[in-house]
Formats: C-alpha cells, sequence, structure tokens
C-alpha cells in the first residue's frame, strides 16, 4: 500500500519499504548474531556486553545508574534488572553516592573488566565479519554518515522528552 490521500496517511512506496523492511530485518540478524557470540563466550547477553563498555570508559569505571542508563539508552528497571545480574556475577558492584541519599553507582570491578578485556576480541570479530568485511570503504562510510543522521535526528532535545532512562 503506498499510495497517499490528500487527508490520508501518506505510506511508504515500494522502495521505501523494501529498504525499512531490509533494515529491520538485518538489524534483528544482527541483534541475535552478537547475542549468541556474546552468550556462547561470555555467557552475557549483548546489552549487559555494552554496560561493561561504557562503564570502562567512564573516569574510575563508574557511573552513576541514571547515567549508565542515559547512556545504554535503556529504562532504569531494565538497569537495575541487569546490574543485579552482572552484580551477581561479581562484575559490577553498586556503590551509595555520597552526596544524594537516593542516588548509587555502578562500578565495573576488576574481575568485571577482565572479563572485558577476554571477550572483547571475539566481540570485535564478530562486528567485523557481519558487517565492515561485507562492505566497500565507500559503503562503510555511507553507513556511518546514514546512521549519525538518524540518531541525530531521533535524539531527544527538550527536556520534557520522554526518555527511556528516566522511566
Amino acid at each position: 500500500m503506498n499510495t497517499a490521500s490528500a487527508d490520508g496517511p501518506r505510506w511508504l512506496t515500494d522502495e521505501e519499504q523494501r529498504t525499512w523492511r531490509a533494515y529491520v530485518h538485518a538489524s534483528t540478524l544482527l541483534e541475535d548474531h552478537l547475542d549468541r557470540q556474546l552468550q556462547r563466550d561470555a555467557g552475557m547477553p549483548h546489552v549487559y556486553y555494552h554496560l561493561l563498555v561504557v562503564l570502562s570508559e567512564a573516569p574510575h569505571r563508574r557511573l552513576r545508574m541514571t547515567e549508565l542508563a542515559m547512556r545504554a539508552k535503556i529504562t532504569r528497571s531494565r538497569l537495575s534488572h541487569a546490574v543485579a545480574r552482572l552484580e551477581k556475577n561479581g562484575w559490577v558492584r553498586r556503590e551509595d553516592c555520597p552526596s544524594d541519599k537516593r542516588g548509587q553507582f555502578a562500578v565495573l570491578t576488576d574481575q568485571g573488566h577482565e572479563v572485558l578485556t577476554q571477550t572483547a576480541p571475539g566481540h570485535v570479530r564478530a562486528v567485523r565479519q557481519a558487517i565492515f568485511e561485507r562492505l566497500s570503504p565507500q559503503q562503510r562510510e555511507s553507513l556511518g554518515e546514514i546512521m549519525e543522521i538518524i540518531a541525530e535526528g531521533l535524539q531527544p532535545k527538550d527536556a520534557g522528552a520522554d526518555l527511556p532512562w528516566l522511566r
């Protein structure tokens, strides 16, 4: 369905529909591929790996939970569950925030950093094989530009935005 009336929805053209479905199909397969690789190599889903990466890049390998949720683009509830699992594995610990009684930090432990260090080469190999080795240099450049444009357009700019990490 690709026709539009003056007062009806503006449906996707056949080409837009093909592109949209290819994107959804590829992104679903990619996330599954990365999840399977990380489960096999480290016993964790991709979202947990991403949390460890974000913490590893933070000063002193620690972030306030709200900041971690914002950077990971997940709800606070989902983050709390994930951090609880990571704590159980000994990869992350929580610390109370001395300046805010309600706030907490998530801290990447030495054990968590070691797991990340051991897991990263296999993950990079999986990403490289799934994406970058399939594309020409020009396609890689275009993909980067396209993803930046899409992310910029979707990044909420107003303070009242309905943001997942505030839920």
